[in-house]
């Protein structure tokens, strides 16, 4: 016999942004709870809202399984005493396992006697399993957590109900200082306390107090409900989904509503009117057929459409509000030159163990001019590099920017357009933030790109020389995606920039700010971000075999760690791998001072050897270089069959290490050969 089983944790409001990832957690944790307690169901649906975490398992056994297992103890020998008893190992084996030495059989593996015993395990009912409900609400991890009255422990928020119900039958349990019951609370100003009749009728018993239990249909009526308002006035919602998974965890019953502004706010940026109204008021955007921005708004309100006519007068108040604001800066900021401003940057701090942003700037400018030269950029996009780079940070002391900080570059390359600058050097400043997420826009300009690239390398060398480094999960001044935007530009772009040979040039720069330091830990961490690029697909031997290689350029890393996962399913694979293995192992050996004279040569497998390597050339993408690579195996494998390496005579072994070594030194452009996994 199955049943249905709800759990529904009642709290005070959540933070929007944990609302969806706590409900798969605990989604998660229940199947994890239930496959390790033995009980089996049939799927389980996941319910939160932003007072709310809830699940319903459905086919839920009514008693676990009955378990069986079988256990090996100690050897006979050490079971029993001389006398022929149980020894205190025997005794202190069985009485792990819940049985006694009555329970004991020998059992014989290969020749030798063992103790073993079988234990068995009726299934408990499910009611009785599920009072670990409480336990497994209390593991539930969150990235913020408070404690409330006088309480002591802590959780995301204030706990108000429980309820856990068996179809119908109401468990009683205790989590926290709450007992379980029946009741759960409806919407906060258009309904009540009710009681859920069953698990079955949760959603329905919620909808009467004005409570969509479900995030897939609030989502659904968000969604409906604007395709109306576009229908009915004619116009197309930007549907950002980050903003509507937001405005989904902020409402229990969603009702949306188009309000608007006054059409002169629209002489303001367009980024400046999105971001008060996406980022600052959670609105979405609207426009005309044509894409064009007009002067009105889509939100969506907790609660029904009474009184709606006031809920729209209030949104609209509260957003001119933020327009006043864009449209004062707007004009306000105009009044100010680059010049100025940038002279004011010498008094803002980058960092107080750093110095000033103007000291930053300084060094990113010299970085900027190093890099243009080695991506060989034009005279021309040298020459915007180095106007860029001298000025790109004058927008923070922008009054817009001041208020809207999301805008930061994006005021910069307007207010720059403005003052005549090239439009070049003002894509630039814009561009230097990106990416600013892990996988956000890249620049689109090879200038922005150094500038992005010079101003990432600065932060990430001056931090780490002060000795903010990041550590385990720790990374305040988001250093990792800094790196992760350094790597991903040098691949986008295909600049064959070694990153070994940049850091050592960068370190022996001098700036009267900042002397750079721990070059190691710089070196380990940005590898750490080429390792995380190469992503999950490819197995961990061959990232380390490319990562110890002797090639650092990012996207020759990149392809060769794809050519090797390509090449382990050749059936070459392991013998091409396993001859280059060998080489490079002895290899190491090597006095790399020993030079190749082919007059000691005694065989002509160490001639076709020698020939084979010098006429070994890296060229062509990854694909071939393996090929061509992996095209030594035959003359490596005739070699050691022929030819005894380590030998006595010194001057024949360090030659002949010497033929390896000089192979090793062409091969690991692709990779450490000997890191690689073939069994």
């Amino acid at each position: 016999m199955v049943k249905n089983l709800l759990v529904e944790l009642g709290l005070e409001e959540l933070p929007a942004y944990v609302v969806t990832s706590s409900e798969k957690q605990l989604v998660d944790k229940m199947a994890a709870f239930l496959t390790e307690n033995r009980l089996s169901y049939d799927r389980i649906e996941g319910f939160s809202t932003p007072r709310r975490l809830a699940l319903r398992v459905l086919g839920l056994a009514d008693k676990q399984t009955d378990l069986t297992e079988n256990f090996k103890g100690p050897a006979k020998k050490i079971a029993l005493d001389a006398q022929g008893n149980f020894s205190k190992a025997a005794q202190g084996f069985v009485r792990g396992k819940g049985l006694s030495t009555d329970d004991i059989e020998f059992r014989t593996i290969k020749g030798e006697d063992y103790v073993y015993v079988t234990k068995h395990e009726s299934g408990k009912d499910a009611k009785e399993v599920l009072t670990g409900i409480p336990g497994l609400l209390a593991s539930l991890s969150f990235p913020v957590s408070m404690h409330w009255a006088a309480n002591t422990f802590e959780y995301i928020r204030p706990v108000h109900t429980l309820t856990v119900l068996l179809d119908d039958e109401a468990l009683e349990l205790d989590f926290l200082d709450i007992h379980s019951g029946r009741v759960s609370r409806g919407h906060r100003f258009l309904g009540h306390e009710v009681e859920i009749t069953s698990a079955d009728s949760y959603e329905a018993d919620l909808r009467s107090q004005f409570v969509i239990a479900s995030p897939k249909e609030r989502q659904e009526m968000i969604l409906d409900q604007i395709k109306e308002l576009e229908k009915v006035h004619q116009i197309q919602v930007d549907i950002d989904e980050d903003l509507l998974n937001e405005v989904l965890n902020l409402v229990e019953y969603p009702t949306a509503f188009m309000g608007s502004f006054d059409a002169k706010y629209l002489a303001v940026p367009e980024e400046v009117l999105v971001t008060s109204m996406k980022n600052h008021q959670r609105y979405f955007v609207v426009r005309d057929a044509k894409g064009h921005l007009l002067p009105n708004f889509i939100s969506v309100r907790n609660g029904n459409d009474k009184h709606i006519e006031n809920v729209i007068k209030g949104n609209e108040k509260v957003l001119v509000a933020r327009l006043e604001d864009g449209e004062f800066f707007w004009r306000e900021d105009q009044k100010l030159t680059i010049s100025e401003l940038v002279e004011k940057l010498a008094h803002v701090t980058f960092h107080e163990k750093i110095g000033s942003l103007a000291e930053h700037m300084a060094r990113t400018e010299v970085i900027a001019a190093y890099l243009a030269e080695k991506a060989a950029l034009s005279e021309e996009e040298k020459e915007a590099v180095a106007r860029a780079s001298r000025i790109y940070k004058f927008d923070l002391l922008t009054g817009m920017v001041g208020e809207f900080d999301e805008l930061q570059g994006i005021m910069g390359e307007k207010y720059a357009l403005l003052a005549g600058e090239k439009p070049a050097v003002a894509k630039a400043i814009r561009e230097h933030y990106l990416p600013n997420s892990a996988e956000g826009k890249l620049p689109e300009t090879r200038v922005g790109a150094i500038l992005a690239l010079a101003d990432k390398l600065d932060t990430l060398l001056a931090f780490f020389s002060v000795g903010l480094i990041p550590s385990g999960s720790n990374d305040p001044y988001a250093l990792r995606r800094a790196t992760q935007g350094i790597v991903r530009i040098l691949e986008e772009f295909g600049w064959q920039i070694p990153m070994d040979a940049l850091i050592d040039e960068l370190y022996a720069l001098r700036f009267d700010s900042l002397t750079y330091n721990n070059k190691l830990e710089v070196m380990n961490f940005i590898r750490a971000r080429v390792e995380k690029m190469m992503g999950k697909a490819i197995p961990k031997d061959i990232k380390e075999a490319v990562l110890n290689g002797d090639n650092f350029i990012v996207s020759e890393m990149l392809a060769a760690a794809q050519a090797l996962l390509k090449a382990s399913q050749r059936s070459d694979y392991k013998r091409s791998v396993e001859s280059l293995s060998r080489v490079f192992n002895l290899a190491e050996k090597a006095d790399f001072k020993a030079s190749v004279d082919s007059t000691l040569f005694e065989n002509t497998q160490e001639e076709s050897l020698a020939a084979a390597i010098l006429k070994l050339d890296l060229v062509g993408n990854a694909d071939q270089q393996i090929d061509a690579v992996f095209a030594l195996s035959p003359f490596i494998n005739d070699f050691f069959d022929h030819t005894m390496v380590m030998v006595e005579d010194q001057v024949l072994k360090n030659n002949r290490l010497a033929l390896l070594a000089r192979l090793v030194a062409k091969a690991k452009k692709i990779a450490a050969f000997n890191q690689l996994n073939t069994k």
